[in-house]
């Protein structure tokens, strides 16, 4: 039996919890907050994040990162931001054989980097890998059928994670481009912002279609300047989830895009959510990224300045819908 701790308790760790438990493995799911470690104990369930889902007694609740420490994979759920904080705790605990699988999406806002060199930077000795694809955690953890992308540097290690993980009903596909897998995932938060104010601001299906298909360029292109192959960024990780984030309110950026688009204002969205929308801090980054490889993305930088920028939602759509025509085959929205 495999050992498989989770460190994040939020929806989507509860609901990799559940598929590692499913597949035979002994779990242990990591809070911060003893609090909530006794609550999901007693009941059974994380009602504070995954409400109505039942948790097996195999997968025991915990706030202490040295037993969490104590297993052969962990998979790192923090929001993306936390992940160096919440790593830097967990390091003096590892053993450097222990993979370090990543699923939590995004670029480190300060400093521009993917979660892969936070990790390498953090706990260098470990070997790392990379879960990303199109899942919404409340269907993941009802056992409806769902694929990811999981990227290891090493075949070996890639595929014992997948053996781990693998469920019939949740099939991850192997790769070994790192840099592909994580872009993808970041880049769609931001995208899936854009595509929740065009459906609150009731600008048309035409509208989320153009932005969908103009985000995947963006995706594309700052792939290409990272060295991502492009196989990987119109797979799982990439077109799969920009698909599906860009499509559903159950979205955690969509839903915050469409309040946007209904005027509603950022600072107040954001108070009266218990979940981090991870988009609203990717945005700064990418835009960061652009400016350094000198790459067109126009998307992410018009959702940058209403997230960050103070400019107007109208102010944002009509600078998108001034520039010039080009070749589709060329930069540019």
């Amino acid at each position: 039996m495999t050992k498989v701790s989770v460190i994040g308790a939020g929806a989507w760790g509860t609901a990799l919890a559940i598929v590692a438990e499913k597949g035979g493995n002994e779990v242990r799911l990591w809070t911060r907050q003893p609090a909530h470690a006794e609550a999901i104990t007693r009941e059974r369930s994380n009602s504070k994040y995954l409400p109505g889902i039942s948790l097996s007694p195999a997968i025991r609740a915990t706030s202490d990162l040295a037993e969490a420490a104590e297993a052969d994979v962990l998979l790192l759920v923090a929001p993306a931001q936390h992940v160096r904080t919440t790593l830097t705790a967990l390091h003096p605990y590892l053993d450097r054989r222990v993979p370090l699988v990543m699923c939590a999406k995004g670029v480190e806002q300060g400093s521009g980097r993917l979660m892969s060199e936070v990790m390498t930077e953090v706990a260098p000795n470990n070997p790392i890998a990379i879960l990303s694809g199109p899942n919404f955690a409340r269907e993941i953890a009802m056992g409806l059928p769902a694929a990811a992308t999981l990227a290891a540097a090493e075949r070996e290690v890639g595929a014992a994670l997948v053996s781990t993980l693998g469920l019939p009903a949740f099939r991850p596909y192997y790769t070994d481009d790192i840099i592909g897998a994580q872009i993808g995932g970041a880049v769609k938060n931001v995208l899936a912002i854009a595509c929740g104010i065009v459906s609150g601001g009731k600008l048309g299906e035409n509208a989320r279609a153009a932005l969908i298909t103009r985000g995947m360029a963006e995706i594309l292109r700052l792939g290409e300047k990272l060295g991502a192959r492009a196989e990987t960024l119109m797979g799982l990780s990439g077109l799969g989830d920009l698909v599906l984030t860009c499509s559903s309110p159950a979205s955690r950026n969509f839903s915050l895009g469409a309040a946007l688009g209904q005027g509603d204002i950022l600072g107040e969205i954001l108070q009266q959510r218990s979940t981090v929308s991870e988009g609203v801090y990717t945005a700064s980054a990418l835009c960061r990224l652009a400016d350094k490889f000198n790459i067109e993305m126009p998307i992410c930088v018009a959702v940058n300045e209403i997230l960050n920028g103070g400019v107007a939602v109208s102010s944002a759509v009509e600078e998108l819908l001034a520039r010039p025509f080009r070749d589709e085959r060329l930069a540019g929205f």
